[in-house]
């Protein structure tokens, strides 16, 4: 029996999770966490074999949390789950050893399969993001000016870009202020360009935002 893991803010998500994993023979949800810290707890705490780890949470991000379980329990599979497109965070998670990735949009059954395949310390991607991944690896291809940024600073963009303010991106992620700023300057000067509207601009023509 798969003992699973799941960690999402919201405790509706977390209920239709566990619904269908309790709905399959070989798999029951041995934990729940809402938020990064509580998951890092449970982990040291009890024994799992598949987290199921959504990218958006308050104080600590997925992606964050998903490096320190790299660190600390490098066997430990995890499956990236969020209500962001591939294009967004996928290859992020991928790189940063998530050992697969589903949209919250994906159909229940490809959930349990995908939570099969890295129980068996496989990789579980979308055919779509197989597609992405190929072309990504093609040589001599450009990369787009969002690819050079850091996840922490990919991160703040997308909220930047989504109207939020410095005050309201520091509060979500529980940093300064000042700290922000810092970040949005890197990013600016790292995509070559002056202001939020070129930004805003430039995440709404490239979809990295609704």
């Amino acid at each position: 029996m798969l003992k699973i893991l799941i960690a999402d803010d919201h405790a509706i998500v977390r209920q239709g999770l566990q619904q269908i994993v309790t709905e399959t023979q070989d798999m029951t949800v041995a934990g729940e966490a809402s938020n990064g810290q509580e998951l890092l707890n449970k982990i040291n705490e009890g024994d799992y074999d598949v987290v199921v780890l959504d990218i958006t949470m308050p104080h600590r991000n997925g992606m964050d949390v998903l490096r320190e379980i790299r660190t600390k329990w490098p066997r430990l599979p995890v499956l990236m789950l969020s209500i962001h497109p591939e294009e967004h965070y996928a290859l992020r998670a991928l790189k940063a050893g998530a050992s697969g990735y589903l949209t919250k949009e994906s159909a229940p059954e490809e959930l349990v399969v995908a939570i099969r395949k890295v129980s068996r310390s496989g990789k579980y991607i979308s055919p779509s993001l197989a597609e992405k991944l190929a072309f990504d690896l093609e040589v001599g291809r450009e990369q787009a000016p969002h690819e050079v940024l850091s996840d922490r600073e990919y991160q703040v963009l997308c909220m930047i870009a989504s109207g939020k303010t410095v005050m309201e991106v520091a509060q979500e992620l529980t940093l300064s202020e000042k700290t922000i700023s810092t970040y949005r300057s890197r990013i600016l000067e790292k995509m070559k360009m002056k202001n939020n509207a070129e930004l805003t601009y430039y995440a709404i023509k490239n979809q990295l935002v609704e």
